[in-house]
């Protein structure tokens, strides 16, 4: 692993008013690049730390890297611990409801006078304009912006299986804050940036808004869409299983006529070029669903994979922590979820999955498990000149919690 100085963005630091995924993804993310992350949290503590059902991994894969502050802003004495940590902080990221941090005194021009080379992010719902002030989760903006109705079959919108909107609006909260730090360099001042989870979405979605422009055909819903490819679905096959073939190229259908003994297919007039394929794939899919389903899926996979086709076994998600590939390139890091943040009432041993890049050919990994509540707390306050005695006084007034 890299050496944390080394990483790009050792020196710095980063101060998040963050929870649920959307914030603590944006934190993750400049905190596996280099950057020093405090987490910020009420003296209850994140309250994903305490979330069942989908929700019970959240504080353990979005908080790694990370510092935990626990600490009463409400109190004027705990403000002003923030504020002491704001004063020299290159970047302060929160995605609470609008006003909150005005409330609080920490919004963007407070901030920006104490400090006028802070940058500032902000992860909302929506970016300013008439929604604004609405109420948004994941789900929220995957209904109102087409996703939904692009993942589920017709008259049955569905929403993604994971929090695609709550990471990449983090990830775009990254990049923002990343733009602003190198304009920084060229102005000496830090600026505000917002990323929002409903203009996420749009972006998601943006390719079949321009397929309706340039067709004047609206977008099917993925279930029922006319595929761009002849032979790229799902296949039932022997034993129950099943798996994900394609064949998307002539070059790629000709090899798999060629390997399966589909000598009639591959000589039929009528399927000589994708196009052609695509429009008979409703009397070629169940001719192929019918050959196909006489294989086992790891005998597919073999043979698709021999000559170069795309394939994929259907795969759920925690047999990834047994996937030969993560565990050849160190793509999983061992951790330790702290007892406070896991549903089974003390520390689990695990392993996470790293940020899907490599810079210099190494991977970023993991250098602190998510901590505990409050972890950080004394050390940081130390930092900042608080004397032992003051630390204890403050734990004493519930100002903070070590």
């Amino acid at each position: 692993m890299t050496h944390p100085d080394a990483l790009p963005l050792a020196g710095l630091r980063v101060v998040e008013f963050t929870h649920m995924v959307m914030g603590p993804t944006c934190g993750l993310i400049l905190a596996d690049l280099g950057a020093e992350v405090i987490k910020v949290e009420p003296l209850a503590g994140d309250s994903t730390r305490r979330l069942l059902g989908s929700g019970a991994g959240f504080f353990g894969t979005f908080n790694r890297n990370k510092k935990s502050l626990a600490v009463d802003v409400k109190d004027p004495r705990g403000r002003e611990i923030v504020l002491r940590l704001l004063a020299d902080a290159d970047v302060f990221s929160e995605n609470f409801k609008g006003g909150t941090m005005d409330k609080l005194g920490f919004g963007y021009g407070a901030l920006s006078r104490l400090n006028p080379r802070l940058v500032y992010v902000s992860h909302k719902g929506f970016l300013p304009g008439p929604y604004e002030q609405r109420t948004a989760l994941d789900e929220v903006v995957q209904m109102m912006g087409g996703l939904a109705y692009m993942t589920g079959p017709e008259g049955r919108p569905l929403r993604a299986g994971t929090s695609v909107n709550d990471i990449m609006g983090g990830m775009f909260g990254a990049i923002g804050a990343l733009a602003a730090l190198a304009q920084r360099e060229k102005t000496g001042h830090g600026q505000e940036v917002h990323s929002a989870l409903f203009e996420n979405n749009v972006l998601l979605v943006a390719q079949h808004m321009m397929q309706f422009a340039v067709t004047g055909k609206p977008a099917a819903p993925m279930p029922g869409r006319i595929s761009a490819w002849a032979v790229y679905d799902v296949f039932d096959v022997a034993g129950g299983e099943q798996i994900f073939l394609a064949a998307v190229s002539d070059s790629q259908w000709a090899a798999l006529c060629q390997e399966f003994g589909f000598a009639d297919l591959g000589a039929d007039p009528r399927l000589q070029s994708n196009n052609a394929r695509v429009l008979a794939r409703d009397w070629m899919m169940p001719l192929l669903r019918e050959r196909f389903g006489t294989f086992g899926a790891t005998e597919l996979g073999e043979r698709f994979e021999r000559i170069g086709l795309p394939y994929a076994p259907i795969t759920k998600p925690q047999d990834l922590f047994d996937d030969p590939h993560l565990a050849a390139t160190g793509g999983l890091a061992p951790v330790t979820v702290p007892a406070d943040a896991s549903a089974a009432g003390h520390a689990i041993e695990t392993r996470t999955p790293l940020l899907p890049l490599t810079l210099g050919g190494q991977r970023l990994g993991l250098r602190v498990a998510p901590p505990a509540l409050g972890q950080d707390t004394a050390a940081l306050l130390g930092e900042l000149g608080y004397a032992p005695a003051q630390i204890e006084q403050l734990q004493q007034a519930g100002v903070i919690g070590v």
